[in-house]
């Protein structure tokens, strides 16, 4: 299969993927408890997470352009948490009391970071989680917009969703060049499907024990 005939059979998987999980994160009635800043401070280790997964990332790769593409996106999860961590305190939130890795790493960073090819970090990272927080996003973007809080919306609308537009992007631009053989192609596919696998699992997790749903993305 050519790169090109590849990037468009990735493509189909990952954004019936997309649809299915952005419909499931749209369904069900939100408690009482579930508030902007609940879902804000889960946010906030989703940022996190990302900000030092590109970073070790970023420490092994052997790659230029790969290496550089790590670096923006890096240094733009960082951002989003510092403008999340601005938000809340303007919503309210006690920033000294709360640890976002409280509770451990998710099993989405501990997959992420067995990854050792490029061809893998790509699709994974840059070309799937980014599409999936975006769909996500949108998700959250519209219930802030629903609960009256215009401010949290805008911020993810006008900030971090064009970012992540941007990580994907690069993905986009950068995954047809390692996925050259039947292998590569191969471990590309395993680490998109594995991403996808995690998100509606880990979705389903967070709805059943906490009653949380509309989860941002990173």
């Amino acid at each position: 299969m050519t790169p090109d005939a590849f990037m468009r059979e990735l493509d189909l998987g990952v954004e019936s993927a997309l649809r299915r999980i952005g419909a499931a994160s749209q369904k069900g009635s939100t408690p009482p408890a579930m508030t902007v800043i609940k879902l804000l401070t889960v946010a906030l280790k989703n940022e996190l997470e990302a900000t030092e997964e590109a970073a070790i990332w970023l420490a092994s790769e052997a790659d230029v352009e790969v290496k550089l593409a790590l670096a923006r996106q890096c240094g733009d999860e960082a951002k989003h948490y510092r403008l999340i961590v601005e938000r809340l305190r303007a919503l309210g939130f006690d920033m000294k009391t709360f640890d976002p890795l409280a509770q451990g790493y998710s099993p989405m960073f501990d997959y992420l970071c067995t990854l050792e090819t490029s061809a893998e970090r790509i699709a994974a990272g840059q070309f799937t989680r980014e599409a999936l927080a975006r769909v996500r996003n949108q998700v959250f973007i519209d219930w802030c917009e629903e609960q009256g809080d215009p401010e949290t919306a805008r911020l993810y609308r006008d900030i971090i969703q064009p970012d992540e537009a941007f990580h994907h992007e690069l993905g986009r631009r950068l995954l047809p060049r390692f996925v050259r053989t039947p292998e590569a192609q191969s471990l590309a596919r395993s680490a998109s499907q594995r991403v996808l696998e995690l998100a509606e699992e880990l979705q389903e997790v967070a709805r059943l024990r906490a009653g949380l749903c509309r989860l941002p993305g990173c």
